[in-house]
């Protein structure tokens, strides 16, 4: 014969199977706050007394978290610094403008939005970072994942590139590679440090001035306006 589970039992079981994904979901959303919390102070430590300097023992004891979570999280201190620039670069504007993006089939459409991905970037890393470069812009660990990035930065553009020459919408004479350079190039962080920071252009100009340049030396002559 099976016993069945009195009504004190059912209810503990009830109550656990309910409570377990509010647990789950407040325990992930602490770990999220507490890694973003180690990160702010490896930044502020990071301005305050160079890269190079820092060590993960002074970051974890100024966190109030252990060296071995540390290390648990991000393997090293390039790793702090990577996610650190992951989050300035790949901030909530950059997220909304690419969702916009992967649903475009226009390549004229998507140019467009290169400028606003350009600027998403570029106003997250002023935001975020513009103390950290300030103050360790000679640090051979900011150099080395600078080009990381600008890597990425790249190939996350080559779709935009094919989507162009599929279309076969690209400028007469224009091979894929030179274009792929030219909108690397064009959205590059000089572009907007020299328009917008030195010369203080808004950040609305430099989009709207990136996405004609774009449309303009990309397309054919037959779309450009």
């Amino acid at each position: 014969m099976t016993l069945k589970p009195n009504r004190a039992a059912r209810t503990s079981v009830a109550k656990a199977k309910t409570k377990r994904p509010y647990d789950s979901s407040s325990r992930q959303a602490a770990a999220e706050h507490a890694q973003q919390r180690l990160l702010t102070v490896a930044r502020e430590s990071f301005v305050q007394s160079g890269i190079d300097a820092v060590t993960i023992a002074e970051i974890a004891d100024k966190a109030q978290v252990s060296v071995s979570s540390v290390y648990a999280q991000f393997e090293s201190k390039a790793g702090i610094l990577r996610a650190l620039m992951s989050r300035a670069i790949f901030n909530a504007d950059y997220e909304r403008v690419s969702a916009r993006l992967r649903a475009v089939t226009d390549p004229r459409q998507a140019l467009r939005l290169t400028a606003a991905v350009a600027r998403s970037i570029y106003e997250g890393e002023e935001k975020e970072l513009a103390l950290l470069r300030g103050a360790a812009s000679f640090s051979p660990g900011l150099k080395k994942l600078e080009t990381e990035f600008e890597d990425r930065r790249y190939e996350l553009q080559s779709a935009r590139i094919e989507l162009l020459f599929k279309s076969r919408q690209q400028r007469p004479g224009l091979s894929l590679e030179r274009a792929r350079d030219v909108m690397w190039m064009f959205t590059s962080r000089d572009c907007y440090r020299m328009l917008v920071l030195e010369k203080q252009w808004s950040p609305e100009a430099y989009e709207t001035w990136l996405a004609e340049l774009l449309v303009r030396e990309l397309m054919d002559i037959e779309d450009r306006e």
